[in-house]
């Protein structure tokens, strides 16, 4: 890690990693295909809770069901044993698997709910070759907080015979299913969510607490799959964002605003959310009303294109909060920062090489990589994400923000340390390596917040 990012950092701007205390179950997301495996005769078919000759709960059949006998007015229970798992890596191949050791308990039971109720019901499973079969997915999202779960059904096809005594049945087994959402796909595609849902049971949406705020999640939202750690990457974040109560921020691929709403609270004096998905947008709005956040607005559209905007009529902001996807930044969104040049840009990534690619970039246009601080998201895995502070290269601020790169005092990073929990203020400094003395005024010599005009 520290190799690859040896010729855009400056000296000692890598921090230790930080990880995770309690490193199992901890995805609150999970996934699983449904795809027809071995045929069965017909004593396993009934042991499996599939009974050839029981009706469809609605006891109508309405026609148009993929995987439904639509004749006799009954459900056709599969013929074959249901799959669900995980893809064996490179292929869609499904692995069975009743647990994992990373994955929610919870939502790992109800999967395997969902599949033992699939015969009872005549939910076939998705056949991806032959494009037929209704039940292709379960997504599964737990409130790591909350506790509320919301599960979303995605089918091959809109009816959906039985779907309330289906629910009923689920959430009977399942008593922590909060919520239950039917996502149509019927295209043929890799991709797993379509744009048709309807609400089965429940309001449609989950709430989770997150460094202190509440968020609404939906079918469509994105969310950390590791709240644990997310608190970390996002109290790292905002602490390096250097916030005084003065700062005008940008949040660029805002998502549902949870980081831009984090910065609101802790001490941005405005924040604006910027991207280019409406639902996404709709859902931020929603999270900041609910939160009593109103030093925060969010907008629909090419963070870029924003940044631009704001140049050509000479509005300026502090500090550019930015979490792109593993693709990275566009090279016109960077040349877009550089144009608008904030003070501070701390820079998100799940994809250490197309992060190190454009630090190169902004590298070029002006910007010093003051600090690396790498927080291990996903235990068990060789992925992690990194979070690298950003400073306009030989400006005042630049210098006053510098001692967060070049004080470290990594002696006290121990191992234990670095698996912490980082809380505001000089806690979360030095869970960072920051010498606090000189980091706890960002504005150190430049007390007009950024020198904005």
């Amino acid at each position: 890690m520290a190799a690859l990012f040896d010729d855009v950092a400056a000296e000692g701007a890598m921090r230790p990693i930080l990880g995770m205390e309690e490193p199992y179950h901890y995805r609150n997301k999970v996934v699983s295909p449904y795809a027809p495996g071995r045929r069965l005769s017909d004593g396993a078919e009934r042991g499996r809770g599939g009974a050839r000759d029981m009706r469809s709960a609605s006891g109508r059949g309405r026609a148009g069901v993929k995987g439904h006998d639509r004749r006799r007015g009954r459900a056709e229970a599969p013929r074959r044993e249901v799959l669900c798992g995980m893809y064996a890596s490179g292929s869609h191949r499904i692995v069975p698997t009743d647990g994992c050791l990373i994955e929610n308990e919870e939502a790992k039971r109800i999967i395997r709910a969902i599949r033992d109720l699939m015969g009872r019901f005549g939910l076939t499973p998705y056949d991806e070759d032959a494009h037929a079969g209704f039940l292709r997915h379960a997504v599964v999202r737990v409130g790591h907080e909350s506790g509320e779960v919301l599960v979303t059904l995605v089918t091959n096809g809109r009816e959906f015979p039985a779907s309330r005594a289906f629910c009923r049945e689920l959430v009977r087994r399942c008593p922590a299913v909060t919520t239950i959402v039917q996502n149509v796909n019927e295209r043929r595609t890799n991709v797993i969510l379509g744009q048709r849902e309807q609400r089965l049971y429940g309001p449609g949406f989950i709430l989770d607490t997150l460094c202190g705020l509440s968020f609404r999640i939906s079918s469509q939202s994105f969310y950390q799959v590791n709240a644990v750690q997310t608190e970390v990457l996002y109290e790292t974040a905002v602490f390096l964002a250097g916030l005084t109560g003065v700062e005008r921020v940008i949040d660029a691929y805002c998502g549902t605003g949870t980081i831009g709403l984090v910065a609101a609270k802790r001490g941005a004096a405005q924040v604006t959310g910027v991207d280019t998905v409406a639902s996404a947008i709709r859902d931020a709005r929603e999270n900041a009303r609910h939160n009593g956040v109103e030093n925060a607005r969010f907008v629909v559209g090419d963070a870029g294109d924003f940044m631009r905007g704001l140049s050509r009529v000479g509005e300026r902001a502090d500090v550019l909060l930015m979490d792109p996807p593993r693709a990275g930044a566009s090279e016109a969104f960077l040349e877009a920062a550089a144009e608008l040049a904030p003070a501070r840009i701390v820079y998100i990534s799940c994809n250490p090489e197309t992060q190190v690619r454009d630090l190169r970039f902004l590298k070029g246009r002006g910007y010093a990589v003051r600090v690396v601080q790498p927080v291990d998201m996903f235990p068990h895995t060789d992925h992690i994400e990194t979070v690298a502070l950003l400073t306009r290269d030989g400006s005042a601020e630049g210098s006053s923000r510098g001692d967060v790169g070049a004080d470290v005092a990594s002696s006290e990073l121990g191992p234990g340390d670095a698996a912490k929990r980082p809380a505001c203020g000089q806690d979360q400094a030095r869970s960072v390596g920051v010498d606090v003395s000189k980091a706890s005024s960002p504005h150190a010599g430049n007390e007009s917040g950024g020198g904005r005009g």
